[in-house]
């Protein structure tokens, strides 16, 4: 079977599924038909990270609660992924100073956290916080949600994982090319001088430094998931 025809497969089954809060959105074949047309290609050769030494997260019932949320959304989408030993969570409810992209192991529960940038549609004046959501084209804004991670492929900032949105509130990610990518405006030292980083266009973008961590252990299968998260 086609890698195609496993990534539509696995969401066409996962939308018919009755599912809590937001429902998982139907693709649009077509757009898989242009997108998916073949086998991923990296924008050359991708080594095998060295560990990177993820920022640790100090509070041991903010950990637990990421867990819990990557584990409830992995259950809820069902079948629209395959691999679910990692999932990642987005929580932009901190600033940008502070690691918020985390890396959810459900196997042996443990949680890796990085910095990831927010789009500038969200947040207009720049003050580090994540001010809105929004799904509208044209926006630079981030959107809610749980996405299936997919192919490497070769764009604007180079090697990047194109990302496809399974639900309401994220459902023309393909359509505003929103991706995961490295980004040279998501640095510790963007922080030290200005107490924040930079704005994307509403990708989630990483560290280069620690970008090479989600093509090895978040791509390919896995989820994503973006909201604003509390320990209510």
């Amino acid at each position: 079977m086609k890698r195609r025809d496993v990534i539509k497969s696995g969401l066409f089954g996962a939308a018919t599924l009755a599912l809590p809060a937001r429902a998982l959105a139907d693709p649009l074949a077509d757009a898989f038909d242009k997108t998916f047309a073949g086998p991923a290609t990296p924008a050359g050769p991708v080594t095998p990270p060295i560990t990177v030494p993820a920022m640790p997260e100090p509070n041991p019932a903010y950990e637990r609660r990421v867990l819990e949320i990557a584990q409830r959304e992995v259950a809820r989408a069902g079948n629209a992924v395959w691999r679910k030993d990692i999932a990642g969570i987005a929580d932009f409810a901190r600033p940008s100073s502070l690691p918020r992209f985390h890396f959810a192991n459900l196997e042996n529960g443990t949680v890796r956290s990085f910095l990831v940038a927010h789009g500038k549609g969200s947040d207009p004046e720049h003050s580090g916080w994540l001010q809105t959501f929004s799904n509208i084209v044209g926006s630079e804004a981030t959107s809610r949600g749980g996405y299936l991670t997919c192919e490497w492929y070769n764009g604007k900032y180079g090697t990047s994982i194109r990302l496809v949105g399974l639900d309401s509130d994220n459902s023309l990610a393909l359509d505003r090319a929103i991706v995961v990518h490295p980004a040279w405006y998501v640095d510790p030292a963007m922080i030290s001088k200005w107490g924040k980083i930079g704005r994307s266009e509403g990708c989630f973008a990483m560290s280069p430094a620690d970008f090479n961590e989600a093509l090895w252990h978040l791509s390919g299968g896995r989820l994503l998931y973006a909201d604003r998260i509390t320990l209510a």
